[in-house]
């Protein structure tokens, strides 16, 4: 007689197994069919049908960075707040105080950026909250 937990697992040990043979498959496949040749074309780097000129290292302002950090903050804000509109009749007053200590930090982290000048753009020095 079989375990019945081992038999509600099976699905699950067949697809793991076939997912690590399909890996492994395709790895072999790929060093056996691969290409061999090694020269200075093939390893140089080839974009859009031009040769590449000069160093690939381009010094960006930090402000990029800074911009780019605040967009997914604050995207991943507006994901919670649709999530959180989705369920508002399920949530009640529990979701309803949840979602406002929500939006509350994230606008004291907004309004905390805005004046550590985090927010102007082009401005080398930054200052803390206390400092002036």
């Amino acid at each position: 007689m079989s375990n019945p937990e081992s038999a509600e697992l099976l699905p699950f040990i067949v697809y793991f197994c076939a997912v690590v043979l399909l890996v492994a498959t395709m790895l072999i496949l790929s060093w056996l069919l691969g290409q061999r040749r090694q020269n200075k074309s093939t390893n140089m780097p080839f974009e859009s049908g031009v040769l590449s000129v000069g160093s690939s290292q381009i010094r960006l302002s930090v402000e990029f960075y800074l911009i780019a950090i605040f967009f997914v903050i604050f995207d991943l804000e507006t994901v919670f707040i649709f999530a959180w509109a989705i369920a508002f009749f399920e949530l009640g007053w529990y979701g309803f105080f949840a979602i406002l200590v929500f939006i509350l930090v994230l606008t004291v982290a907004l309004i905390y950026e805005w004046r550590s000048g985090a927010l102007d753009w082009g401005v080398k020095t930054r200052t803390g909250i206390g400092e002036s």
